[in-house]
């Protein structure tokens, strides 16, 4: 009979806001964490009643008090814990928040707008994982033009990396000479994916900027500053992810 008390090691470090589950691994794999004392492997389970997980020496625990942020990540900023090439990330923009929270996906460095951290394991794995597909809206700015049929490309699927990206909304804004506004709607989130897009096509990213996930929206929230998710507003997102598991 399965122990209630043994969870992954990963699962386990993620639920304690460490990190994202992927990070997590990293960690593991990088030989960081350790289980009583013995270097942890993945695929370890931990005992959370009995068990002492450390990183880097630090015992991790779960917090008391969960937090869901949205905060208005400017451009020059890494969504990352901590950078190994000395880089600015988006902790330093939420120093004033006592539990150890980490971002939820990312946002690249020359983007902005609409990011989530959190120390809740479970709503960040229900945010993250791929068959969720949240709605996620973009406000993109390129140059020079858009033509019909560089529209009709992006909606339906550009080759990246060797895969085909899912059809996506793509909608024109406001349009002038050499510069065009426009909205894309995804529904994945593969690696600097709006601007491969726009790179297979000839347009060139000036600015992007995410506005809104599933049914949370950025709002007049300021650039560089943060608030906390309303209980309705989590409620909602968990809902959203838990409809969606179960059209499935």
């Amino acid at each position: 009979m399965p122990n209630k008390n043994e969870v992954r090691l990963q699962k386990y470090m993620a639920e304690c806001g460490v990190a994202s589950r992927r990070k997590c691994e990293e960690l593991i794999e990088a030989g960081k964490v350790k289980i009583n004392g013995h270097i942890a492997v993945i695929g370890a389970k931990v005992n959370i009643k009995k068990d002492i997980v450390t990183l880097r020496g630090k015992k991790i625990e779960k917090e008391s008090r969960l937090r869901y942020i949205m905060l208005h990540k400017p451009r020059g900023y890494v969504s990352a814990v901590s950078d190994d090439r000395g880089r600015k990330t988006v902790m330093e923009l939420v120093s004033d928040i006592e539990e150890r929270i980490y971002p939820v996906g990312r946002l690249d460095r020359d983007s902005e707008g609409l990011l989530l951290l959190t120390n809740d394991g479970a709503f960040a794995h229900a945010l993250t994982h791929p068959r969720h597909g949240f709605a996620k809206t973009y406000r993109v700015t390129v140059r020079p033009s858009v033509s019909d049929d560089i529209l009709f490309r992006l909606r339906n699927g550009i080759e990246i990396d060797g895969k085909t990206t899912a059809p996506c909304d793509v909608t024109v804004i406001t349009s002038e000479q050499g510069r065009v506004v426009l909205e894309f709607v995804l529904r994945e989130g593969r690696n600097r994916q709006i601007r491969k897009m726009c790179e297979a096509v000839g347009l060139e990213v000036a600015r992007l900027k995410r506005t809104s996930i599933g049914s949370l929206k950025l709002g007049m929230l300021q650039q560089g500053k943060w608030r906390e998710l309303s209980e309705n507003e989590v409620k909602k997102l968990l809902c959203s992810a838990e409809k969606i598991k179960e059209k499935e």
